[in-house]
Formats: C-alpha cells, sequence, structure tokens
C-alpha cells in the first residue's frame, strides 16, 4: 500500500532497519454497493493471475485527472470493513526478508472472483486489487494478506525507537498511526468515519511485554524460525477508527491502581522512572479526570482499561489511542525532585487533553478530517476544564458559573495560551477557516497542514465564547442531547457559529462612547483586504458582546450587522465602560481616543487606602473616576487592553505610543497574565528596535517598570530562599528575573549566575530552583563563557529527565559568544543530540525575544498542546524576524517557498516579514521618541 513495504537487505543493514515478517491480516468486507460491470470491465488487466500471486509493480504515476478509483486520494463507498485479524511480528533485530501476497475468499457460499492483478499505487497510497469479475452486494469476504513491511524509525506508523539504561542499548516498537500511518503498518481502510473492530495478534522476544488498545489474554510461548518467542492476543477492540489504533513492544514495567467501577489505570514507562515514582503523578490524576469526563458527558468511560505509556522518541507529544494512551516523556513524567510547576502542569492538560478524546473522537468520531477542528478544539477546551477540576487552585480556566469566584482576581490561564496566542496567527490573510469543503482535503499533505494552532487554539477559544453566550451547563447538555437549552438567542447556534467556523479570522469591534455607535470590520495585521480570500459571510460575524459600565454588572449586546448603535453605550464625562469581559469573545476591542484615554488614567492611577479596589469590590458602582486604580479593571481585562492596544497600533488602527502607554501601570502591577501579555507584545517591539539607536531607551525603560516586581519577589520569597505559594506567581518569578536581567537590573545577573557556579562546583547537588531553572540557565550561559557552555552540554547529555534536558538544550543557545552559537547549531543539525530530544527541543527554534540573551518564548508560561505537532511543519506562528535581517530571511523564505509551494507555514512567514518590514519604516520615529521620552523624563 504504501513504498515502505519493500526492503531491500542493503538498506534494512545500513539503516539498521528490522522488518515485520510473517504478518497475517484478514479483513472481513461487506459490500455496501455493487461494483459497475463497466467500472469493474475497465480495471480488468489482460494479465491473468491465480490468488497467491506476488504484488507486481504498479501501472504509470496518477495522472492529474483521475479516470480510475485508486487514482483518487478518498477511499470509495462500495466497500465497508467490518473486522480485522492483525497478526504482527515486530523484529528488533535487523532482517532482510520481502515478499507480499494477497488471497481474496468469499463467505457464506458468496461467489469469490479470481484475483487478475495486485499492485501498489504509490501516488494514492492504494493497494488495488483487481478482479476477474464483480462482487456480490450484500455479501461477506475475506481479504487475507502476506507482506514484509519495514519497522522504520521515522516515528510513524509502526515504528522501531531505542534508549539507553544503564550504558545498555534498548530497543522498542511504538505506533503513532494519526493521521494516515495505519496504511503504513498493513493493508487497510485508513479513513476515521471507516470504524471496524480490530483482533491484534504480536509476536514479540520474551523480556518484553506487548500492548494494544483492548485487554491482552495469556501469552502463549511459540517457536519461530528456531527462535522462542511469545505470542500476546488481545480482545477485540471497540468499533473504531484505524488512526487511534495502538501497538507497542517494550520491556517498560508499570503502577497501577483500579476505580470504584473495576477500571483499571496503569502507567508504563522504562523501568527506572517507574521505580523513581514519576509515573505517580499521572497515575494520581487520571482517575479524578476520568471520573470528571463521566460527568461532563453524562457518559461513562467506554473500556475497561486505561492504559497511558510514556516513550523515549515520540514526536506528537501525544495521542489519543482508545485505550492506551501514547505519550512523549516530557508529557507524562513528572518528577518532584527535579520538574518544575511548568512541568506538571503540562503533563496534567495533556492527560487531560487525551482522555477527553475517549469519549469525543474516539467514541464520536469526525466522518473526515477537514472537521478535525472539533475533535481537537473541543478536547483542548475541556481538557482545561478537567485540568482546572482536578488543580482548582492553579487558575486554569474560569468557568463563574461553577466557582462563584470574583473574576477580578482570579486567572485564566486559557486566555494567555489559547486565545491571545492564535489571534496573531488568525490575524494573517494566510490563515484559513477552522472548517474546510470535504473536498479540499484530500491528500495526506493537506490533512498533515490541518493539526496547527488554527485547529487546535482557535477551535478551543470559539467553543470557549460558544459555552459563555449559551451557558455552560446549556454547552455541556447541548453536547449530550445536541439542543439548545432555554437560551434566548438572536439566531440559531449554527447560523452564529457558522460565520466564526466557516470563515478565517475575526472581528475588531469599535465602540465610540460618545455617539454608542458600535461596528465591526475584519481585523488583519498589515494585509490588504483586498487579497483575502472571499467569505460567503463578507467576513461579518454576530458578535456576542459582553460589557460593564462604570464596573456595575454584565450586559449582554448582539452586533449582528456591520454597525449598529446601542445608546446603553453612551458615556458622559466620567463614566468608563469595558467591553468583551474576560475576553470570552474571540475579538479585539477599540475604542474612541477619550475613552482609551480614559482607560489610561484608571490604569496608571495608585490604589487608595480603604477604595474599592483595595476592597476587592469591582462590581459594585462607582462614581468617580479619580477614586478609581487598575485594580478595578478586572485581571484578564488589564490583559486585553495590552494586548488589544498593540496589535490595534500593529494594524495601523491606534497610535504606537498609545500601546507603550498601557504598560506604565506595571510598575504597580504583580499578577503574572498582565505582565505575561507585556512581555509578548514589548518583546516584538524590542526585537524590532533591539539593534538601533533606541535600544538602550528601552532597556532603560523596562529597567524601570520591572525593579519593583524583582523586588517585589525578593521579598516575598524571603531573599531568593523559598518559592512562591501561588501557582502564577511561579511564574511571574520567572518573568521577574528573565525580564530584570535583560534590562540590566542591579543584582540580578549576580544572583543567576552565583546560582549557576554553585552548582558547577557542585554538580551532583544542583540546588536551583526547580521552577527557575530555565531562566536561570539561559542568564548563566548568557553572561558566561565557553566554561559555563560546556557545563550545560555535559549535563545535558547526562540528563535522565527528558524536561531537565529539554531545558539545558535550550539554554544552549543563549550564549552571546558567537562561535558558541555556532556550535550550538551545528550540534542541532548533527547527528549527536539523543532521539529522545528531537520532537521536543531545537536550540534553532528558539528566537530573541529581547535584547540580550535569547530567552525560552515559552519560559515560565505554560506550553501548547499542539506545539509539537507544528514543529515537523515548519515556523510555528509566533516566530518574529528582526528588521536587521530581515532581506536575507526574505530572500531565504522566498527560495523555499518556490521548493514547498505548498507550505501553509512558509506562507506565513513570508507575510510576517513582509508586514514587519512595513510597520518597522512607518513606526520606528514614534517609538525612538517615546521611549527616549520616557527615560529622559523620569517619571509618567
Amino acid at each position: 500500500m504504501k513504498k515502505g513495504f519493500y526492503l531491500s537487505q542493503a538498506a534494512a543493514a545500513a539503516c539498521l532497519l528490522t522488518a515485520i515478517a510473517a504478518a497475517a491480516v484478514i479483513i472481513a468486507l461487506s459490500v455496501v454497493y455493487s461494483q459497475e460491470k463497466s467500472k469493474s470491465q475497465a480495471a480488468c488487466s489482460t494479465t491473468t493471475t491465480e490468488p497467491g500471486v506476488p504484488t507486481t509493480p504498479g501501472p504509470p504515476s496518477t495522472p492529474s485527472t483521475p479516470k480510475e478509483p485508486w487514482q483518487r486520494y478518498r477511499l470509495p463507498d462500495t466497500l465497508r470493513p467490518v473486522s480485522y485479524n492483525v497478526t504482527l511480528w515486530p523484529q528488533l533485530q535487523p532482517n532482510g526478508d520481502q515478499g507480499h501476497h494477497t488471497v481474496l475468499r468469499g463467505l457464506d457460499g458468496a461467489p469469490t472472483p479470481s484475483l487478475r492483478r495486485t499492485w501498489l499505487e504509490v501516488p494514492t497510497q492504494y493497494l488495488v486489487v483487481q478482479l476477474s469479475g464483480p462482487l456480490v452486494a450484500g455479501s461477506s469476504y475475506q481479504l487475507y494478506t502476506q507482506f514484509v513491511g519495514e519497522l522504520a524509525d521515522d516515528l510513524a506508523g509502526f515504528y522501531r525507537s531505542e534508549y539507553t539504561m544503564d550504558g545498555e542499548r534498548r530497543v522498542l516498537a511504538a505506533s503513532q498511526m494519526q493521521a494516515t500511518a495505519a496504511r503504513k503498518v498493513f493493508p487497510c481502510f485508513d479513513e476515521p468515519a471507516m470504524k471496524a473492530v480490530f483482533h491484534i495478534t504480536l509476536i514479540h522476544p520474551h523480556g518484553t511485554v506487548a500492548l494494544s488498545n483492548s485487554m491482552n489474554y495469556e501469552p502463549l510461548n511459540v517457536t519461530m524460525d528456531g527462535e522462542k518467542l511469545l505470542l500476546t492476543s488481545f480482545e477485540p477492540t471497540q468499533l473504531m477508527s484505524t488512526y487511534v489504533l495502538a501497538l507497542a513492544v517494550c520491556d517498560f514495567t508499570f503502577r497501577e491502581t483500579r476505580l470504584a467501577d473495576n477500571t483499571l489505570i496503569r502507567v508504563w514507562a522504562r523501568k527506572t522512572a517507574i521505580e523513581l515514582g514519576h509515573g505517580d503523578y499521572a497515575l494520581e490524576k487520571t482517575g479524578p479526570i476520568l471520573a470528571f469526563y463521566e460527568d461532563y458527558y453524562n457518559s461513562s468511560y467506554p473500556l475497561c482499561k486505561s492504559d497511558q505509556i510514556a516513550i523515549p522518541d515520540f514526536e506528537a507529544g501525544a495521542m489519543e489511542n482508545w485505550g492506551l494512551v501514547m505519550y512523549s516523556e516530557p508529557a507524562l513524567l513528572y518528577n518532584p525532585a527535579g520538574s518544575s510547576n511548568e512541568d506538571k502542569e503540562w503533563v496534567v492538560k495533556v492527560i487531560s487533553h487525551e482522555l477527553a478524546h475517549m469519549w469525543f473522537g474516539n467514541l464520536v468520531t469526525m466522518r473526515w478530517w477537514n472537521d478535525l477542528w472539533l475533535n481537537e478544539g473541543l478536547a483542548n477546551y475541556i481538557s482545561y476544564l478537567g485540568s482546572n477540576y482536578t488543580e482548582p487552585e492553579w487558575g486554569l480556566a474560569l468557568i463563574q458559573t461553577w466557582t462563584h469566584l470574583d473574576s477580578s482576581f482570579q486567572p485564566d490561564l486559557m486566555v494567555l495560551n489559547e486565545v491571545i496566542s492564535v489571534m496573531r496567527m488568525d490575524a494573517l490573510a494566510s490563515s484559513h477557516p477552522l472548517s474546510s469543503k470535504e473536498d479540499d482535503i484530500q491528500t495526506p499533505f493537506d490533512i498533515e497542514q490541518l493539526f496547527d494552532s488554527i485547529t487546535y487554539s482557535k477551535g478551543a477559544a470559539v467553543l470557549r465564547m460558544l459555552s459563555d453566550f449559551i451557558t455552560e451547563e446549556a454547552f455541556t447538555t447541548g453536547l449530550r442531547a445536541v439542543k439548545q437549552a432555554g437560551v434566548k438567542l438572536p439566531h440559531s447556534v449554527d447560523a452564529i457559529m457558522n460565520r466564526w467556523i466557516l470563515q478565517m479570522g475575526f472581528p475588531v469591534v469599535t465602540i465610540d462612547t460618545r455617539t454608542g455607535s458600535v461596528r465591526q470590520q475584519h481585523f488583519l495585521l498589515g494585509a490588504d483586504p483586498a487579497v483575502v480570500t472571499p467569505s460567503e459571510f463578507n467576513y461579518t460575524w454576530f458578535v456576542p458582546i459582553k460589557w460593564i459600565k462604570n464596573g456595575g454588572a454584565e450586559q449582554l449586546f448582539w452586533l449582528l450587522e456591520k454597525e449598529k448603535t446601542n445608546p446603553d453605550l453612551v458615556l458622559d464625562s466620567s463614566g468608563w465602560l469595558l467591553a468583551n469581559v474576560d475576553m470570552k469573545g474571540f475579538y479585539r476591542v477599540n475604542y474612541d481616543p477619550a475613552h482609551w484615554e480614559r482607560l489610561l488614567a484608571i490604569l496608571t492611577s495608585r490604589p487608595q487606602v480603604g477604595s474599592r479596589s483595595q476592597l476587592v469590590c469591582c462590581l459594585c458602582p462607582v462614581e468617580a473616576s479619580e477614586h478609581l486604580s487598575f485594580q478595578d479593571i478586572p485581571l484578564i481585562n488589564r490583559v486585553q487592553i495590552i494586548d488589544d492596544a498593540f496589535n490595534l497600533a500593529r494594524a495601523g488602527m491606534v497610535n504606537i505610543t498609545l500601546a507603550l502607554r498601557t504598560t506604565r501601570f506595571l510598575e504597580k502591577e504583580h499578577e503574572y497574565m498582565p505582565w505575561q501579555a507585556a512581555r509578548d507584545n514589548l518583546g516584538y517591539i524590542f526585537l524590532m528596535f533591539g539593534r538601533s539607536e533606541v535600544f538602550g531607551s528601552i532597556q532603560a525603560y523596562l529597567r524601570k517598570q520591572v525593579t519593583p516586581l524583582f523586588n517585589y519577589f525578593s521579598r516575598i520569597t524571603a531573599n531568593w530562599t523559598r518559592s512562591p505559594e501561588r501557582h502564577t506567581d511561579l511564574y511571574n518569578q520567572v518573568n521577574a528575573i528573565t525580564l530584570a536581567c535583560s534590562a540590566g537590573v542591579t543584582g540580578c545577573k549576580d544572583l543567576t549566575t552565583g546560582w549557576f557556579r554553585e552548582w558547577m562546583r557542585n554538580p551532583d547537588n544542583n540546588t536551583i530552583s526547580l521552577n527557575l531553572k530555565s531562566t536561570v540557565y539561559c542568564n548563566a550561559i548568557a553572561s558566561g563563557g565557553a566554561e559555563e557552555w560546556d557545563f550545560a552540554w555535559s549535563m545535558f547529555q547526562n540528563s535522565s529527565l527528558a524536561s531537565e534536558a529539554e531545558k539545558l538544550l535550550h539554554s544552549l543557545s543563549c550564549t552571546q559568544r558567537p562561535w558558541l552559537l555556532n556550535r550550538s547549531v551545528r550540534l542541532s543539525s548533527s547527528r549527536v543530540l539523543p532521539a529522545r530530544s528531537c520532537p521536543h527541543a531545537s536550540v534553532l527554534q528558539v528566537p530573541a525575544l529581547l535584547p540580550g540573551p535569547r530567552q525560552d518564548p515559552q519560559a515560565g508560561r505554560p506550553r501548547h498542546h499542539h506545539a509539537n505537532q507544528q514543529q515537523r511543519r515548519g515556523p510555528a506562528p509566533g516566530v518574529e524576524f528582526c528588521p536587521s535581517r530581515v532581506g536575507r530571511h526574505h530572500s531565504v523564505l522566498l527560495q523555499f517557498k518556490e521548493e514547498q509551494a505548498k507550505e501553509l507555514s512558509v506562507d506565513l512567514a513570508l507575510e510576517r516579514v513582509r508586514t514587519n518590514m512595513k510597520w518597522v519604516s512607518l513606526n520606528k520615529e514614534q517609538v525612538v521618541d517615546w521611549f527616549s521620552r520616557e527615560v529622559s523624563s523620569g517619571s509618567h
């Protein structure tokens, strides 16, 4: 079915590739529609062969206009799989056998046409079986194939992986079928809607264990080719898609527990990791997460066991195989003695994401990949709810109907991780809608391109918006009953959501508080609207605008056309309002200039003793704006003001100096989310101008703003001797040190280099705070030289914990020494990096967000679930390019574009380069003047 079926002895030996030998596949097929005789006759070859003959070379390449069914990428609907009996022998040592033959048998007396010819249609990845006559509609058949395939190390299909334990090389076999790699393993109907039951048997060496989706029967001792082996068969699976089939042969061990309903929970990993307790946190959280989802979906967990396995070499990050979820090691293993809180959050969020698929995705499955967004977007959204349920103190999600907490001071990390991050990509003209037409997604390449932040993060964001305006209770009821729950809406849910799903992008809503005018337009960064792909909705959305006036109760206003007037939005001279409360809507907000000035005045006002901000009473009416402070603006809306202002400035809708002024209040701010939003947006400014004459003024301004935050964390941590208690404070402590060292705050570099030097003196005792390792490593290597770099490289090579190795690898690129940076680049493109690190970390991946050390952009903030998916698809959407090097980047990307014409990530990178060039030329003078004035004035 794919060219990987054939393997020469020389290729096997040279590449250390092994083969799957003597594998038997029996597919029970039910003919849904009879094949037309004319099509069958046209498909027949003049060469007659008997059943069991080897596969012959295929006919010429697929023409541009398909004439035959096998020249199309979609399977015909004339056959339906019922069940597979699959026996696989993954030989973990090199083997050079090859061969393939096919037999067709009719069941229950069904007439069986003879086989005329079989071949592999490589362009469309078909195994074509030509018959001498048609099959009988309504009859069942068995197709038997015996073949040798390639157990490659390409991390797709059924693949070979290696790791080292106690100095000994160990080999294992693992699988990754999504999206179209099951066909690499055995001939199958490899489309999500073509579900079947799988009967799996694995032949494997003694000393190893075989795992699959369902529970195994007792292994049997067998002898094959003179070798004593184990044969492990598994119970029949549930009816499921090929892409969630899972296979593993390894020498791992596990820890287990059972739920109240006797569901078996097991966490598998390398023996050392299990013995050290690195799987205990995952085991502890899996049960509560499953219980939460059973309540959320109002449906019991559909299987009798839930296996989760950490693979040392796993590209996808994690994969929701039904009953055997596979993870990269950092996504499942947590070491309390060596992992940070960020690592811990990553584990619980990924587990929550994958387990959410056990119902939506595995039990209920999309028909075709064009609706992948609903599968992944829903799992991404619900994963925050599941994580929030099991770690309620972290502030991962804000569900007011459940928590009854004041949102003024409650974080919602989904806003930073998903909503804001994906808006930057979705504001480009090269973005795409959440859902495409089925006919537009055909090839495996088309499918792979869908695994991006639009699918994962925008999908989650628009579902979060939906759950807000119909209420979370109605949202869950809708999932159960597919109907509304008595919520009044201006249109049906379908009509409202189609405008968010079927057209790319999102609106910016502009409110004029002088007239009450509200208008919407497609928000674009640096793009000419004339070149944007046309939309059947003319880029108009049905926008739910939740707003508060003078700190009062929330109100809801629907904007259903391009422009409308709402008299309630008119303000007097002392009034103020905020739209898109808690950023539940997927849109940006702009105001008239006078109202922007009011919001800036509130942000820069200092809290008064006994004021409402001191009493945490944001929802109480306020009489006069002079008694307000920045804390009267809800926490998430402080984030919104910063992020909206900077992006509106990048789009030319407000002046850049207005955006810069939104950061003045930060000298009083201690909360993580506003600081992270400022760091992200100022990072763009610093990157664009970091090599210009304004660099010194930028650094001085940042130093002034971050020094109070640096001193605050020094105070609450007793001079850096203990960790903050709040989850988000742990992240903001990283921001404080990262920004302070970049800006040259007194004592910061001495602090980080001192910690690192102490570790260098005693490599066996790393006393650096687990949550500060990323920023300490980076700053110490940036301040040091070859000695520090060599030490970090040595520690990376000797690290047994994947998350620690990832931090060390990232830190190598923080060096300011050109020859060491070149060494980092050479290492990243060489074979010396351990396999476990390649899918998850690359020193080439770390852009400079600030002048000075090349800080990891994710340091101190949670990771994205889709990040590992994007790493194999080109530049991440958040990567920017510095104008001082923009010409070279532009020419390189254009050349690459010619070679990879359909690569969406290249289009995004090219568009970012052009946008940055244009923006810098228009705004440089204002930026230089503003920072110079701020620094020279010494006050606000």
